[in-house]
C-alpha cells in the first residue's frame, strides 16, 4: 500500500509540475500583469470623479480616456491573438462610457478577460506569428504586449496623480 501511495504521488507531482513548466511562461505574465492591473485600479479608485476630466496639456489624454485606453488595448491585443471580446463588448464606443465608477467598471471587465485568455494561449502556439496591425510578432510578444501596455499607462496615471496630489495607495 506503502508502495502504491509513493508512486501515485510521484506521478501526481511530476504531472502537475510537467503541466505548470508547460504553462510557466503564461502564468508568470499572468501573474505580474494581476499586480499591475490592480495597482492601476487602486489609482482609478484613488482619482476624484472631476479628476477623470483632467489632462496635463490640450491635446493629451485624460485620466478617464487613459483607463479606458488600456481596457480597450486588453481586448484589442487579445483579439488579435483570436480572442474575440464579449459580445456585450464594442471596443469602437468604449472611449463613450463616462463616469467613474462605469469606466472603472469597463477597466476591471476588460482586465478579467485578458487575464483568463493568457492562459489559454498554449506554448506550443507561443512562436506563432500574430499580425497586430502596428507590428507582427509572434503570440508571446503579443501576451508581454499585453502586460508591458497595462504597466506603461500605470506610469503614465501615477504621473497624472503626483500632478493632481494623489497618492498612490500602496505607497503611502
Amino acid at each position: 500500500m506503502k508502495t502504491l501511495f509513493l508512486l501515485v504521488s510521484i506521478f501526481t507531482l511530476t504531472f502537475f509540475s510537467a503541466n505548470a513548466q508547460d504553462n510557466l511562461t503564461q502564468t508568470t505574465i499572468q501573474a505580474v500583469l494581476t499586480g499591475n492591473q490592480g495597482q492601476v485600479i487602486q489609482l482609478a479608485n484613488a482619482f476624484s470623479e472631476e479628476q477623470y476630466d483632467w489632462r496635463p496639456t490640450e491635446g493629451v489624454v485624460s485620466v478617464g480616456e487613459a483607463l479606458l485606453h488600456v481596457a480597450g488595448g486588453n481586448y484589442y491585443l487579445a483579439s488579435k491573438m483570436g480572442f474575440a471580446p464579449p459580445e456585450d463588448v464594442d471596443i469602437m464606443k468604449l472611449n463613450k462610457i463616462t463616469g467613474k465608477e462605469n469606466i472603472i467598471a469597463a477597466l476591471e471587465k476588460s482586465n478579467a478577460f485578458v487575464l483568463e485568455k493568457i492562459t489559454m494561449v498554449t506554448t506550443a502556439s507561443l512562436n506563432e506569428e500574430v499580425d497586430f496591425g502596428f507590428t507582427k510578432m509572434n503570440k508571446l510578444g503579443g501576451l508581454l504586449a499585453i502586460m508591458e501596455h497595462n504597466g506603461e499607462h500605470k506610469g503614465q496615471l501615477i504621473a497624472y496623480a503626483r500632478s493632481n496630489g494623489v497618492v498612490p495607495p500602496w505607497s503611502k
